[in-house]
Order: structure tokens, then C-alpha cells, then sequence
């Protein structure tokens, strides 16, 4: 398979670059052959935090895929952490493997404060490590052009795929194939959940305004709650989640919110599409809509 994915990679540099000069054609592809399949070494000692504040207890070493993106301090920093594109590709690697595959982001900050005011106003709250000493590249020695700071790793910190994927679709979607590979029933990781109530019965509401509840799923098993879809029975009733994964031990809160489409008695539903066995979920609202 490595030789296979090889010469994917090389053909999608080629093609990722084709309205680039020559010479960056050519060191798209020297890039490529030199970077896969190498190990990546991390310092013996990295701290992670929240938003450069909160340390965290971060382990991500012994997951079987994890996604490596290294910003080093020149040029503009807000342009290279595309923070918002990360949030929804993570997002899309969750919804196929179910929070198993850690994102290691690791800077080397020109300016920790600006770093730290561009991290909270992104609202972006997942594992960062400030690497003001630049351990991380002196250990690596890392390609200089952005496109090529970013790694899938496997197990054994061994590059799968090289390049950006939130600067460049084709890149993601190699990302995203090789990832969802692996899946099959046998490797789907399933949770457990303790749902309190299925069904809410709203009562007697004015048709006027909207109406609001909220659902609570108890994630009582092993690893990490996943939303992988969410159908309402109708286009009066939306339903808001958040994106991340819940861990074990934590509640994940359904809100649901009914806006009356006509006077009388209603019957509504949510199909909630889970990483559990019996899947969907199906969350039920009703109640009686009066002048």
C-alpha cells in the first residue's frame, strides 16, 4: 500500500501545482519522495495548552493516526493557521473516526501575545504547543515552504501523507481516503449512552415564537461520542448539537427548537445518527398548538 500511496502523492503534488512554475513543480515532488515514509521526532518534553494559557494533558503518541502541523514565524500568522478551515476539517475526520485521530499543533511564535489573541478569537480550544525554542524543527528540520508542513502519521510517527489540508482541497481528500480506509464493521469504534428521556411533550403553545428543549445523551462507554448526522422529520423543527466529540463520562446536549407550522395537536421527530450500535436515535417532541 505505501508504494501505492506514493505515487498518489505524487501525482497530486503534480497536479495540485500544475499552474505553478517548473522549479516549485520539482520541489513539490522532491519534497514528497524525501518526506514519506519518514519518522517524525517530538522533544522529549512538549507542553500543550488551551489558547497558550491552560496547560493540558495531552497524549497523543500511541494513536494509530495522527495529523502534525507545524508554523514557524515568518510571514504573516493569521494567514498560515487558516484556524477556522482546521475546526471544520477536524470536524470532518471525527465524523469518520469518531475523535480517535489527534491534531498536534505545534508553533513557533514571532509573537506569543498576537498568537494567543488570534487562538481566542477563533475560539479555538483543542491541544496547541508553543515551541518558542523551536525544538520541534531543529529535530526535524522541516521544509521551509507552508504547503509542506503538515503530516498524517501513522502509528510509528511515519509520514502517510505530506501537505496542507486546509490549503489545498486535494490534499484533504487524500487525507480523508486514507483515513476512512481503515474503517470497516469489524474496526467501527461503538460507544454506549444513557438517554433519561426520548420523547418531550411541549403542552399547550401559542403558534406564534418558537419553542425550545433540550436532550441529554450520557456517553457511558470507552470512547468518544460522535454526531455523524442529525434528520429532523420536518422543516419546522431544527436541532443544534456541538461538532466536537464528547468524551467518556460526558453529556452531550441535544438542543431542539420547534417553530408551530399549523394550529392543532403535533407529533415531530429527530434522527439522531451515532457511533452506537443502534443507530439512529430517534428523539420525539409533541404537544398541542393553539391560538
Amino acid at each position: 500500500m505505501k508504494t501505492h500511496l506514493r505515487f498518489i502523492l505524487l501525482l497530486l503534488a503534480i497536479l495540485s501545482l500544475a499552474s505553478c512554475k517548473e522549479s516549485e513543480k520539482d520541489t513539490a515532488l522532491r519534497l514528497v519522495k524525501e518526506w514519506d515514509g519518514r519518522e517524525i521526532k517530538f522533544p522529549a518534553r512538549s507542553i500543550f495548552t488551551i489558547q497558550g494559557k491552560d496547560t493540558v494533558d495531552f497524549d497523543f503518541m500511541d494513536a494509530e493516526y495522527k495529523v502534525v502541523t507545524y508554523v514557524d514565524s515568518a510571514g504573516c500568522t493569521s494567514c498560515k493557521l487558516q484556524l477556522a478551515r482546521w475546526k471544520a476539517f477536524i470536524q470532518k475526520v471525527d465524523s469518520i473516526k469518531y475523535g480517535s485521530v489527534p491534531f498536534v499543533f505545534v508553533f513557533y511564535p514571532k509573537n506569543v501575545k498576537e498568537l494567543r489573541y488570534i487562538l481566542r478569537s477563533y475560539a479555538f480550544d483543542f491541544p496547541v504547543c508553543f515551541d518558542e525554542k523551536d525544538e520541534f524543527n531543529a529535530l526535524n528540520q522541516f521544509p521551509d515552504e507552508m504547503m509542506f508542513q503538515t503530516f498524517l502519521l501513522d502509528k510509528d510517527n511515519k509520514v502517510l501523507a505530506l501537505g496542507s489540508p486546509v490549503h489545498n482541497p486535494q490534499i484533504e481528500k487524500l487525507y480523508l481516503t486514507q483515513l476512512g480506509r481503515e474503517d470497516s464493521s469489524e474496526s467501527l469504534l461503538f460507544t454506549t449512552i444513557n438517554v433519561p428521556e426520548t420523547e418531550y411533550d411541549f403542552g399547550k403553545i401559542p403558534q406564534s415564537g418558537s419553542q425550545t428543549h433540550i436532550f441529554r445523551l450520557v456517553n457511558t462507554g470507552d470512547v468518544p461520542l460522535v454526531v455523524k448526522d442529525a434528520v429532523p422529520s420536518c422543516d419546522c423543527t431544527q436541532v443544534e448539537y456541538a461538532p466536537s466529540a464528547v468524551q467518556p463520562g460526558d453529556t452531550m446536549k441535544i438542543r431542539i427548537v420547534y417553530s408551530p407550522d399549523e394550529l392543532g395537536q403535533f407529533y415531530r421527530s429527530v434522527d439522531m445518527y451515532l457511533n452506537v450500535k443502534k443507530s439512529p436515535l430517534t428523539l420525539w417532541i409533541k404537544g398541542e398548538v393553539s391560538k
